[in-house]
């Protein structure tokens, strides 16, 4: 094991990140029960470097989820800048929509494994509700999602984005897109789904009636 406080050599660094990102995406497809001496493999390091960093599957377990979330609240963070603040949420939402099944695979797996999910999240739920919050907080600040919804609302929506995945890409995406659209502030939504050309030829198709 590494001694505690002693900072790792970037060789130690980067094979940990390479595990981490081997075993994430290995239990999410394959389930937990691959063996380390498989995820060393597929990492290109030997088993011996994996129970350096984790002396215990259960250990690996633990800081891929956590490792997982950690990303996905940095990559909310960055959204805020890149997409700015009226449409980071939005963003964010189409991106744990597409990485959804993965992390449906690894939450199965923890489940099936006999780990209690519900316990072993409750930090990195705080988390993820704490970004969520901050880009939901931006985009109604914005004007571009309704002040009505909060993030209770808008965590239940996500779900059911990331859920429609079960039946197939073009469904989730429609489904993904009616509930952005439903978000929106009634301004924006009004700026998004017409156009002034679109309008024009609406009044000329009346009026030809």
């Amino acid at each position: 094991m590494t001694e505690p406080g002693r900072p790792l050599r970037a060789d130690a660094v980067r094979n940990r990140a390479r595990v981490l990102e081997v075993a994430y995406e290995t239990f999410a497809a394959e389930g937990l029960a691959v063996p380390i001496d498989e995820i060393a493999r597929r990492a290109g390091v030997g088993a011996g470097t994996v129970y350096r960093h984790f002396p215990t599957k259960e250990a690996l377990f633990e800081a891929v989820f956590e490792d997982r979330v950690r990303h996905i609240v940095e990559d909310g963070r960055a959204m805020l800048a890149s997409d700015g603040p009226g449409e980071a949420l939005f963003a964010f939402m189409r991106e744990m929509v597409r990485t959804g099944a993965a992390d449906h695979g690894l939450f199965d797996a923890l489940a099936g494994y006999g780990i209690d999910v519900a316990a072993a999240t409750s930090s990195a739920e705080a988390e993820f509700l704490g970004v969520l919050g901050e880009l939901l907080a931006a985009a109604q600040h914005a004007g571009t999602v309704r002040g009505d919804v909060g993030v209770p609302e808008v965590k239940a929506l996500l779900l059911v984005c990331k859920t429609s995945g079960e039946y197939g890409g073009t469904v989730s995406d429609g489904v993904t897109k009616v509930i952005i659209d439903g978000l929106r502030a009634p301004s924006a939504s009004r700026g998004t789904l017409h156009s002034p050309g679109a309008s024009a030829k609406n009044d000329v198709g009346t009026r030809d009636r």
